[in-house]
């Protein structure tokens, strides 16, 4: 260490390293090459573009991919970032344990705290997609139902092993880019064939731009949709969750990592791209999935049937990643005082249930969601949803900084898979995410709703923080090597 870093500090920073050493133990090493890959994708892929796209389309026109494009660049920038503290220590505490290490107990509990509020009320949302795609088979059936079994056959392979988590989510994202790759090949056929969808009109570019190019309604629209477009990319940081279950992380996590980038501007770009020179965008709505609407247009209903199927798969593939991800920064942050300490608990196959359970009992309030507002559920949740994407992409990218800046004393030595453009990439991306929020509030009642339900959750962070402090006090004064951290909760003696 260079000799102007002051002996306090390097003694908290070393603390903090020891903390991540002890935090980790109980997990085991069971994701592979091919399923990390594909966690990479199924991540990048959620029903925010399956369902959510639709309404998008309708409201912002063609400039859907532009923002896509623009939001799509600030995602990967801060997939980068994690992947490069993933490079420096792979942790299944991810940013957490990062933002811990990096800036403090403090940060650690927002972060970890935040991620719980997206990851549930994502979860919310990817529950009542599930039900919405099931009605297209079952009509009659209460939506409420299909969410119930949704969750409940997720849950029950989350709680055996990381390994069964992992070969689900490995199927899941593959049907993803099967259905994405062969919906794609099938809209560029019907271009070249010149196909007309709508009588009168000729499929291809001048389908955008007969129809009031790519701001049809205006930038204004275009902008407002900003946070849904960040809930779409929700889960591209999930990467950095699995390496701390991964097989040789240091190896597989840069290529998941620098794939991010070409698969938002394929699946997310280049299949707006092709929506719009297949129908007008006012063709599109909230109603149902764009690609069934393009699949009904073409009169094969067999076709829509089989896309609604991978549209439950995606959705199903967002719940399980929430439970996943939870479980392991719930553990986390209880290890270390900032939750309540049976969220440590980990059966002996590596899988921290508590936290676990925890998710799936929030993920239940969105079935009765579906019970009680079945229209709203998905906007409602997904709205708030993307409150807690930006705090915690926020505390990546400052952790990220705080990364750096111990690199810059002399703490570290940054690793060679490096966030590019640091640290003005960290502030570009900071003034990003501040603007996505503040443009939440002319978002409708909505956006209104989700701007007041903030303060309340601050004063619960807050409070929670105040009864939170001192335990991570008697954690820290303790030490943390003689605790039983696979079965019994943090601080038992």
């Amino acid at each position: 260490m260079t000799q102007d870093i002051r002996a306090e500090d390097a003694e908290q920073y070393e603390s903090r390293t020891d903390i991540a050493v002890f935090e980790d133990q109980g997990y085991q090493k069971r994701l592979g090459n091919r399923q990390v890959q594909m966690i990479a994708i199924g991540g990048a892929i959620g029903s925010g573009l399956f369902l959510g796209a639709g309404k998008r389309l309708y409201e912002a026109g063609p400039s859907l991919m532009i923002i896509y494009a623009v939001a799509g660049a600030f995602a990967f920038l801060v997939v980068r970032a994690m992947g490069e503290m993933v490079m420096h220590r792979p942790t299944s505490g991810s940013f957490v344990s990062y933002s811990r290490e990096f800036i403090g107990e403090k940060a650690a509990y927002f972060a970890g705290w935040m991620y719980f509020l997206n990851w549930a009320c994502s979860g919310m949302g990817d529950v009542t997609a599930a039900a919405v795609y099931t009605r297209f088979f079952y009509p009659d059936v209460p939506q409420w139902i299909p969410a119930l079994i949704a969750l409940s056959i997720v849950l029950a392979v989350n709680l055996v092993s990381v390994k069964y988590f992992g070969e689900l989510e490995f199927w899941f994202a593959l049907i993803k880019v099967i259905a994405l790759v062969g919906f794609m090949v099938f809209a560029i056929w019907t271009l070249i064939a010149r196909t007309e969808l709508t009588p009168g009109l000729s499929t291809g570019p001048q389908m955008i731009f007969d129809h009031g190019g790519f701001f049809p309604n205006g930038a204004w629209p275009a902008l407002l949709i900003l946070q849904g477009v960040v809930f779409a990319y929700a889960g591209v940081e999930m990467v950095g969750v699995a390496a701390g279950e991964t097989d040789n992380p240091r190896k597989i996590i840069p290529k998941a990592v620098n794939s991010v980038g070409w698969r938002i501007a394929i699946f997310y770009v280049g299949s707006v791209l092709l929506l719009t020179m297949l129908l007008p965008f006012s063709s599109y709505s909230e109603a149902g999935s764009p690609f069934v609407t393009v699949l009904s247009k073409l009169h094969v209903p067999a076709a829509a049937g089989i896309m609604n199927i991978v549209l439950i798969t995606a959705a199903l593939s967002s719940v399980n990643s929430g439970l996943y991800t939870t479980g392991r920064v719930l553990r986390s942050l209880a290890f270390n005082g900032s939750a309540p300490g049976f969220l440590s608990q980990m059966s002996r196959h590596g899988v921290p249930y508590a936290g676990v359970l925890l998710t799936a009992l929030i993920y239940l309030f969105g079935v009765f969601l579906n019970l009680v507002l079945p229209k709203e559920a998905f906007e409602i949740t997904t709205e708030f949803a993307a409150v807690g994407i930006v705090g915690m992409w926020s505390m990546i990218m400052i952790a990220h900084y705080a990364m750096w800046r111990a690199a810059q004393r002399g703490f570290i030595e940054r690793p060679r898979f490096r966030l590019p453009g640091a640290p003005y990439t960290n502030f570009l991306t900071l003034v990003f995410l501040l603007a996505v929020l503040g443009l939440t509030w002319f978002n409708g009642s909505t956006g209104r709703i989700v701007i007041a339900g903030i303060p309340p959750i601050v004063v619960l962070l807050v409070i929670g923080w105040m009864f939170a402090r001192k335990e991570v006090a008697r954690i820290r004064r303790e030490g943390f090597g003689h605790h039983d951290t696979r079965h019994s909760p943090v601080g038992a003696e």
